[in-house]
């Protein structure tokens, strides 16, 4: 049985949680981190030396890092459809994927730890309002790259670089900063919201 450590309240283990669920994987969930067993104790940095969730276990061993735990999953269970097997359309995933990792969730820290989880290190007025308005041009990327298919990330089908990509829009969607209209990331996640995993990990109490 697939365990996964780690707490709904994490945007990385919801990642790793809908993804399961797009493929139908059965799963047993800890809750470690913040508010739960601590992540900081040898027992935890055995299985990951970073400290963080979310971290998986299987028959091969531990994973952590969570959009390698998305692609190891969606390749162990064959959905190509989620991550194609040719190098170059697999290669398209990843790099949306990791954009979303790099560039869009450093854009997203600042504002996100001041306005949601009101960390007293990110209270500055002039550096939220500096660090929203640098969230908002960095989703401008995918707001014209989903205006470009008229779907999804990569195109008319939906893959797992729509799982991390739509759990991050849905983040901006529920952070009290001033946005601009963005028509495309709003029918990008109207259409995401009809799928049951994102109904189930991507709902509007957990930004």
């Amino acid at each position: 049985m697939l365990r996964i450590l780690g707490r709904v309240s994490s945007i990385n283990v919801r990642k790793v949680l809908w993804t399961c669920d797009e493929i139908g994987l059965a799963y047993e969930r800890e809750d470690w981190g913040t508010g739960f067993a601590s992540t900081d104790t040898p027992e935890f940095r055995a299985l990951n030396p970073n400290g963080l969730v979310p971290v998986i276990e299987d028959e091969a061993g531990v994973l952590w890092e969570s959009n390698t735990i998305c692609r190891y999953l969606a390749a162990k269970a064959g959905r190509t459809d989620l991550l194609p097997a040719d190098p170059r359309g697999r290669a398209s995933v990843e790099q949306w994927m990791d954009w979303q990792a790099t560039e869009l969730n450093n854009a997203s820290r600042p504002p996100f730890l001041g306005l949601v989880r009101r960390d007293p290190a990110f209270q500055d007025p002039h550096d939220l309002a500096v660090g929203a308005r640098r969230w908002t041009a960095t989703l401008d990327v995918l707001e014209r790259q989903i205006a470009a298919t008229g779907a999804y990330a990569l195109g008319p089908a939906f893959t797992l670089a729509d799982v991390v990509l739509g759990l991050s829009v849905h983040r901006w969607l529920m952070t009290p900063i001033e946005r601009p209209e963005a028509p495309a990331l709003s029918a990008y996640h109207a259409r995401l919201r009809e799928r049951a995993a994102f109904q189930a990990w991507g709902g509007d109490a957990l930004p």
